[in-house]
């Protein structure tokens, strides 16, 4: 069927018996118009099939019914291995699918990609934004939330911004990984910490910190950024300087992944010599060699919960940030 063939409001209404405003006021879900005319105008649009024009609707209703999922990272990371941003992404696909809206997925890990989120966002292309993976003092969120567009953030913006977030028990999920290795009468006990411009890395090395504090213990750092190779230069770091380390928390599972081959290269057994926790409980934590002991963060419940405060921000209800429980997951290596 052509365009100039589509049924218009015009067909709709003639057949329904009514008015245009009225057709247009029942299919941008007006609760104004009585349930019997409203059905007449339902049973119209089914029997002539009307399809709304989106684009019109949306003047008129100022909404789009879509949600921007914000990542400030390149694509080659956000489709790495690295199954944590996968899962935030089908999180909100899922709540969005329910409240019949789209998800429009936005990589800015350039200048130049933020620039371009900043014009789309602030254009109003879009009925609120979800950030994740938020680094440094972004300004973004906070601009975007003085404009009136509902953000919700993953992890407390650094930038002390008003937004409303969603994030996990980093401090807590590590204190417990790290207590776990002191039962396990482990006393020179190492991290590869994560980047320290993204509120994650610098809650997880705070964890890590306060309980081998408490303990009585040194502090052995070595910093990389979430990924396999930053883990094994940060491991490799780690045995140069301090040779007789026991333990190591890494402050993701990919670069504990790291930690696993780059100790089985240099000599040393895992558990018997060295034990090893991640966190993230990705896919593979299960699989490596030997099965990976993590804290598990629960990734898709993150982006369904970002998702949900969102909508319900965007519908005018008051919101408080949420913090989600980890979990230590026990296998082979700790």
């Amino acid at each position: 069927m052509t365009t100039a063939q589509r049924p218009t409001l015009e067909a709709v209404a003639r057949r329904a018996g009514v008015s245009r405003a009225t057709v247009s006021r029942v299919v941008n879900g007006s609760m104004t118009v009585a349930e019997p005319i409203r059905e007449a105008v339902r049973r119209a649009v089914a029997e002539l099939g009307y399809v709304p024009n989106l684009a019109a609707r949306s003047l008129v209703t100022q909404r789009t019914d879509s949600i921007a999922l914000v990542l400030p990272e390149a694509a080659t990371r956000v489709f790495s291995d690295d199954q944590v941003f996968p899962g935030i992404i089908r999180g909100a696909a899922q709540e969005l699918e329910a409240a019949d809206k789209q998800l429009v997925l936005m990589l800015a890990g350039s200048p130049a990609g933020h620039d371009r989120v900043e014009r789309y966002t602030t254009g109003r292309h879009v009925d609120g934004v979800l950030f994740a993976s938020l680094h440094g003092e972004d300004p973004l969120p906070g601009r975007l939330a003085r404009l009136g567009i509902p953000v919700v953030c993953s992890g407390r913006p650094l930038d002390g911004a008003d937004v409303p977030y969603v994030d996990v028990d980093h401090v807590g999920g590590v204190a417990t990984a790290v207590r776990h290795l002191l039962d396990g009468g482990r006393r020179r006990i190492a991290t590869i910490a994560g980047p320290q411009d993204m509120v994650a890395g610098i809650e997880r090395l705070a964890g890590y910190r306060n309980t081998v504090t408490e303990a009585g213990l040194p502090e052995l750092v070595a910093t990389g950024d979430f990924t396999r190779e930053s883990g094994a230069t940060a491991m490799r770091q780690l045995l140069a300087e301090h040779p007789d380390l026991d333990a190591v928390f890494a402050a993701s599972d990919l670069m504990a992944h790291a930690a696993l081959r780059t100790l089985r290269e240099a000599g040393r057994r895992v558990p018997d010599d060295v034990a090893v926790i991640g966190f993230d409980d990705i896919e593979t934590a299960a699989y490596t060699e030997p099965p990976l002991t993590t804290v598990r963060q629960p990734i898709v419940q993150l982006g369904r919960q970002m998702t949900r405060l969102l909508l319900r921000l965007a519908a005018g209800e008051a919101i408080e940030p949420v913090v989600l429980p980890t979990e230590l997951i026990v296998r082979e290596s700790a």
